[in-house]
């Protein structure tokens, strides 16, 4: 039987994440031929991930990659079970693998080739992780994408901005300013840029449910209809103007709408611009 060096443990160690004695060993089982130990251990590895496929990965980082031209971004979610594994800086470095992977070869969703990437991670850690959802956003030649991570990753926004005078993107005060609208974004996830991008079914829904809270209001009892209709859009209204991002109090000044902020600004460049689109992602959400 060949004999098993401590060079040769230890780089198949480095190379599995397994531990000594499970590296020693399949290298023993298998006659010293390293390829087939390693094969040997990450079958072990799948065969031990597999009884953790049911195990929850509400934990995990959120990454994001802007092409150089800032003509394409792209936001990856990957998920763990644990945050101790979140904060692993091989999982942190698969995060951005994973996302420049994306941005390069174009890919706009989660497919094979990503996903095995994340496999072979998770068989030598043995922890259950997957690639969540992966999307990306492009802008045109007069638009800028910026990007904010919140904390350790937990939060990730890209903002797409657009202006008749796109050269004002190079401006520090404008970048950061959009910077704050994406911190503003995190910090309240509208769930609409505006009114017009609001599903009909939603505003339906809200109606039935403002209407049935009225019905229980005994201050609208006796009401004339044509009241009681006034005071529902004006309910629903207000419920909008809360969850559109355009229409909220601005994160650095409350007194100002989103949309007057950026008319503001764009006033002072002498420009105008325009959130065009952005997009949030939050971990386990």
């Amino acid at each position: 039987m060949a004999e098993i060096s401590a060079a040769e443990v230890k780089k198949l160690r480095e190379k599995t994440g397994a531990g000594m004695m499970e590296c020693k060993n399949a290298l023993v089982s298998t006659e010293g031929d390293f390829a087939k130990a390693e094969k040997l251990l990450k079958e072990k590895g799948l065969a031990a991930l597999e009884k953790r496929a049911d195990r929850a990965t509400n934990a995990g980082k959120i990454t994001i990659k802007i092409k150089g031209d800032g003509s394409a971004a792209v936001l990856v979610e990957l998920a763990s079970e644990t945050d101790f594994v979140a904060r692993n800086p091989d999982f942190i470095t698969l995060g951005e693998t994973v996302a420049a992977m994306a941005l390069e070869k174009g890919y706009t969703e989660p497919n094979d080739e990503l996903s095995g990437m994340v496999t072979d991670l998770a068989t030598k850690i043995r922890e259950n992780m997957g690639l969540k959802r992966l999307k990306t956003i492009n802008a045109g030649a007069n638009e800028s994408l910026t990007q904010y991570i919140h904390g350790d990753g937990n939060i990730g926004v890209v903002v797409k901005c657009s202006s008749d005078k796109p050269e004002i993107f190079k401006s520090e005060e404008i970048q950061s300013f959009i910077f704050s609208l994406a911190l503003h974004i995190a910090a309240f996830n509208p769930y609409a840029l505006d009114k017009s991008k609001i599903d009909s079914a939603y505003i339906t829904e809200q109606e039935e449910i403002f209407r049935k809270l009225m019905e229980k209001d005994e201050k609208n009892k006796g009401k004339p209809a044509d009241m009681l209709e006034k005071i529902l859009q004006g309910k629903v209204s207000k419920h909008l103007s809360e969850i559109c991002l355009l229409e909220q109090g601005y994160v650095k000044d409350e007194k100002l709408t989103v949309a007057q902020a950026l008319a503001e600004q764009g006033k002072k460049a002498g420009a105008k611009i325009d959130i065009t689109d952005y997009i949030y992602f939050k971990v386990g959400v």
